[in-house]
């Protein structure tokens, strides 16, 4: 699943991902969030799988099944542009402010905000079609939740 997904990503033209790609793509940009200030801490990973659960209605065995899937395909995966990119054709324009507070709680989850999060957030936000205004209103959900 690993590899199909992986060729898809570093395809010229990714085509929109089928649901089970397009839950594993946004797990695994939830990983590459939170390991990017170089921590990955316990909270971090809960907050995953918290996120994992609510958004498909998992359990927290998958929700964990699909985090460490996610883990390693974040280790293996192209640069962050793909992934956001393939995650912007499978979600519809109304839903990507839920990706961002779902990306936002995950950043959020240790208490520190860290300079190369925020980048790579604006950078996500940016490619999802999201204005900074989104963005800062995605993140004020996230801390209110």
């Amino acid at each position: 699943m690993i590899d199909a997904l992986l060729r898809r990503l570093m395809a010229p033209a990714p085509a929109t991902l089928p649901e089970p790609d397009a839950r594993l793509a946004l797990a695994a940009l939830l990983v590459r969030i939170a390991r990017t200030d170089g921590l990955y801490s316990a909270e971090e990973v809960e907050r995953i799988d918290r996120v994992l659960a609510r958004r498909h209605g998992f359990g927290p065995f998958d929700a964990a099944k699909l985090r460490t899937e996610a883990e390693e395909l974040e280790s293996l995966a192209p640069d962050t542009v793909r992934f956001t990119r393939a995650l912007k054709a499978a979600t519809a324009l109304e839903d990507r402010a839920d990706l961002m507070v779902a990306l936002w709680s995950v950043a959020l989850a240790d208490g520190l905000r860290d300079a190369e999060e925020d980048r790579l957030m604006r950078l996500v936000a940016n490619l999802l079609g999201l204005t900074d205004v989104e963005s800062a209103q995605a993140r004020q959900r996230a801390e209110r939740e």
